[in-house]
């Protein structure tokens, strides 16, 4: 086993992945991470592969995936001639790919120069029909004067109605929510929430992490499975006890509403259950 294998393998196993685990984080085949925890890259499919396959498996582990490659660069393969050589169709084809759309460019700018005119003389024809010269025939907007005289109907006064105004009705004060640590036990940290309804559990991610959220419990129905790569902030209705599970938790702030806590900042893996409890029930 190399020695960058034993460091991902010892990762993995302190954060309770197996093999199976990081298969279905990374995407990347079974068969291709045991090699990669042997040391026997020839299994790959090439040497760019060997350092990208690196990088995401450190990723999911929690490391940082560029110190990694950085102090492990002499035992990764480094590219060779027949990759490089690979390429090369690849541009002559680009080349054939200009030259079709170049072709196809000439059809469209004489298409265009033939439609020009044609386009001047309908605009022409649209304005000459909408300024040419009414008919001698034209509706009579007032109405006819006959002899007869119409008796004036009769004015009718409303009495306008008053309605009564509505009373402010108060606003019912709401409880601040309460984060309570009530145990640590199997690498979980369980969390009561009071009062237990209408909170939201918000996850504020300022970097590339995994990030793994189950309703009721570890083995609970999948509601986010997978790493995030970017800066964003993932909302969950906290109706139901909620466990997460985070890669780094340095780079994850918690929230519960407005309220959040303490969670120690370590840039390792973490593991949480919030779960919405009464107020008389904390204890």
């Amino acid at each position: 086993m190399s020695d960058l294998g034993a460091l991902l393998r010892k990762t993995r196993e302190q954060r309770g992945y197996t093999l199976d685990d990081i298969q279905e984080y990374t995407k990347i085949r079974k068969r291709y991470l045991e090699a990669i925890e042997t040391g026997d890259y020839k299994v790959l499919p090439g040497s760019f592969y060997v350092r990208a396959f690196v990088k995401t498996y450190a990723e999911t582990v929690g490391l940082d995936a560029e110190e990694v490659l950085r102090l492990y660069h002499k035992e990764l393969p480094q590219p060779t001639s027949t990759e490089v050589v690979k390429t090369e169709p690849r541009i002559k084809s680009s080349r054939r790919s200009v030259q079709h759309n170049d072709r196809w460019g000439k059809v469209a700018v004489s298409l265009l120069m033939w439609a020009f005119p044609i386009l001047i003389v309908v605009v022409i024809y649209i304005y000459w029909s909408n300024n040419k010269e009414p008919g001698t025939q034209e509706l009579n907007s007032n109405p006819p004067i006959t002899s007869e005289t119409s008796t004036p109907s009769p004015s009718v006064s409303v009495t306008p109605s008053v309605t009564p105004t509505e009373s402010p009705t108060e606003t019912p004060s709401i409880s601040p929510v309460t984060l309570t640590l009530k145990e640590t036990s199997n690498s979980i940290n369980y969390y009561d929430v009071s009062p237990g309804t209408g909170h939201q559990l918000k996850l504020d991610i300022t970097g590339v992490c995994w990030i793994e959220v189950r309703e009721n419990g570890k083995t609970g129905k999948k509601l986010y499975y997978m790493s995030v790569t970017e800066a964003q902030t993932l909302t969950f209705d906290l109706a139901t006890p909620l466990y997460v599970n985070v890669g780094r938790t340095d780079y994850v702030t918690f929230f519960v509403d407005d309220a959040t806590f303490d969670d120690g900042n370590r840039p390792g893996s973490t593991k949480y259950l919030f779960t919405p409890v009464a107020p008389d029930s904390v204890q």
